[in-house]
């Protein structure tokens, strides 16, 4: 009998629900450059729900696996984003491709990003089967979920706990304990708090590949970046920053708007439209390598999600908060911490949205202190911290037979 071949090089599966927003995406995506850059003999694989994930460029041995698209409604049903199919049956599909994507590829490690069974529970099969096989199995969690009062009912009726405790070998916590912790507030177990590992924020870089800089009728002129990530509930917070320009045309910086892919196109429309009657406003919908943009501002106005926040400190960029405080406060949470801490500045819209508030809010941004000068935290490790971490599960299993995937009858 043969011996079973053995693999030289090491794989990487990561799982990400993409409902809406660029948040999940834009973090697994990072997170795999930055083990592909840091061990040429690992692979990744990411699976994925973002429509538009094809946008975005990835590095060499890093690829995905598009299943079909989901979006949460505003009464928190979900319903498939582009097939005519019921939620169950798309699930059902998507746990399908799921499952059949990793008995092919059979990782070394499986990340899972933030929902512990996948949406609406569809990687528990392939959850069950990769452990049955050995195969690591880690949760990934951003440094703030949502307020204690909603998570933990959200988590009993989720079944999170079991999940945390029974299923995977480790979590990790993609912050910093002393900024911001996901189990504040919570009854969390020892057993699964011996398993967390709390990794930095992942540091962000601007592509070594030339994005071109949209036209800007201002020129050279330092900017002001206004950006609300995906864009899905961000007409708010652009409103708000419009109207403080039209009602001073003199604020410090010009400003550069990036709508986002998911806002409506309505919305889209309406705010173009206002900032073209700006001198000082430019509004664009998206750039899938707003990494450049950021990195060339002068300061940012933005809602405050993860991967903003990471980059916001990683540019090391003077910002203005303006979080979402529904459904989740998570953003709200996360601003009001950093802002203790003399990271950045925050806005809470009260309704009114008076132009006056905001336009103080930007007028202070060029006097307040850069996110390096308000903290001596190692805030930024995430990235080679998870690289650590993947390399010594993969040394771990480095012996281990291939076992070849065999079609069931």
């Amino acid at each position: 009998m043969s011996q079973p071949r053995r693999r030289t090089h090491a794989r990487v599966l990561m799982y990400s629900h993409d409902t809406l927003g660029l948040g999940h995406l834009r973090r697994c995506r990072a997170i795999a450059h930055a083990l592909v850059e840091a061990d040429p003999g690992i692979s990744v694989l990411i699976l994925s729900g973002s429509p538009i994930i094809g946008s975005f460029d990835f590095r060499t041995r890093v690829d995905f696996v598009r299943i079909p698209g989901v979006i949460k409604l505003r009464n928190g049903d979900y319903t498939s984003l582009s097939l005519h199919m019921d939620i169950e049956e798309t699930v059902q599909l998507r746990a399908s491709i799921i499952k059949h994507t990793a008995e092919h590829f059979d990782p070394d490690v499986f990340i899972v990003d933030k929902e512990p069974w996948g949406l609406r529970g569809e990687v528990k099969d392939t959850l069950e089967m990769l452990k049955a096989r050995g195969t690591p199995l880690v949760l990934g969690l951003r440094d703030v979920m949502d307020e204690p009062e909603l998570l933990v009912p959200e988590w009993e009726r989720k079944k999170v706990l079991p999940a945390l405790q029974d299923l995977y070998d480790e979590i990790w916590v993609y912050g910093v304990k002393e900024v911001c912790d996901p189990y504040d507030g919570l009854d969390i177990p020892a057993s699964v708090k011996l398993k967390t590992r709390y990794t930095g924020y992942l540091r962000r870089h601007a592509s070594a590949v030339a994005s071109p800089a949209p036209a800007l009728p201002f020129g050279d002129e330092p900017y002001l970046l206004v950006t609300a990530g995906g864009g899905g509930d961000g007409e708010p917070m652009m409103d708000w920053v419009l109207r403080a320009y039209e009602e001073d045309p003199h604020l410090p910086y010009p400003a550069l708007m990036v709508l986002g892919p998911f806002m409506p196109q309505e919305q889209q429309r309406e705010l173009i439209d206002r900032a073209e009657r700006l001198d000082r406003v430019h509004a664009i919908t998206f750039d899938s390598r707003i990494e450049g943009l950021m990195a060339r501002c002068a300061a940012i106005v933005a809602m405050g999600g993860y991967n903003t926040f990471c980059e916001i400190l990683s540019f090391d960029k003077r910002a203005l908060i303006v979080p979402r405080t529904e459904p989740r406060l998570e953003q709200y949470i996360r601003a009001k911490r950093a802002e203790e801490l003399g990271l950045l500045s925050v806005l809470v819209e009260d309704g009114d949205r008076d132009p006056k508030a905001m336009a103080e809010a930007i007028r202070r941004l060029p006097g307040q202190k850069l996110p390096s000068e308000a903290t001596d935290l190692e805030l930024l490790e995430g990235l080679d911290r998870v690289a650590q971490l993947v390399d010594r599960w993969v040394d771990a299993r480095a012996t281990r037979p291939v076992v070849p995937f065999r079609q069931q009858a």
